[in-house]
């Protein structure tokens, strides 16, 4: 049960994805066929390749990592804490510093990765554009030979599927339904393209990430009934 697992051995994050070049014109020739065939069941007749290159963030072969952004509890003389930081800057450098985090302080059997939905986005998308880049993976993101209950994630939208895996819920929605208060969002997914490529404002997707990281936290208390996080309690570090 979720009550049985200490709060300080879960690594809480969230990722925010970008396609790998500005523009479709911008990749070679055969990158640009390879994406007009995985995007073709997606985009229909609705729209051309080029046109439809903006959501290609979703996918690890045609996006990349902008923005990771973790949490975590730390607990002192009784004393609550939310720590909460994030990687940004070239795609390698902040799997690198990611990873490095998992392997030196996040890496004992009792540690656990939460995320919402992270087990069909977050998680596969890490271990992804690390096999790109030539890294190691860390034991948190490498699954292969382990049993279903052997792997050390957790999902909070599978927590809320409670086996119905046809159900799909938001984080955005399942904080409103569990009524967990969340500051107005600056910016939404759909525009997280746009701020990185048009803007160049990496901070304000840092800000709308770390939203997220806490956000989850705060449903995790929920399912396990405990108080929920106060803005004096989330540390920046």
């Amino acid at each position: 049960m979720i009550q049985k697992l200490h709060l300080e051995n879960i690594l809480f994050l969230d990722i925010e994805t970008v396609p790998e070049e500005k523009n479709f014109k911008d990749l070679e020739n055969v990158k640009q066929k390879l994406w007009d065939d995985k995007s073709k069941y997606q985009r229909k007749e609705d729209f051309t390749a080029e046109e439809f290159y903006d959501r290609a963030g979703i996918w690890a072969e045609f996006g990349k990592i902008a923005c990771i952004s973790v949490g975590f509890f730390t607990f002192k003389d009784e004393k609550r804490a939310f720590r909460i930081t994030s990687y940004k800057g070239e795609e390698l450098q902040l799997l690198q510093d990611f990873s490095q985090l998992l392997t030196t302080h996040f890496y004992k059997p009792q540690h656990v990765l939460c995320a919402h939905n992270g087990k069909e986005f977050d998680f596969p998308f890490l271990a992804r554009r690390m096999i790109i880049h030539g890294l190691t993976l860390p034991s948190k993101l490498d699954l292969f030979g382990k049993k279903p209950w052997e792997v050390p994630h957790l999902d909070t939208l599978e927590l809320w599927k409670f086996g119905d895996y046809k159900h799909y819920t938001s984080l955005k929605l399942l904080t409103n339904v569990l009524g967990i208060q969340t500051p107005k969002d600056d910016i939404d997914g759909s525009e997280v393209r746009d701020v990185f490529y048009e803007e160049g404002n990496i901070d304000r997707i840092v800000t709308y990430c770390e939203k997220d990281v806490i956000a989850i936290a705060q449903v995790i208390l929920k399912f396990r009934q405990e108080k929920l996080l106060e803005d004096a309690e989330i540390i920046s570090v």
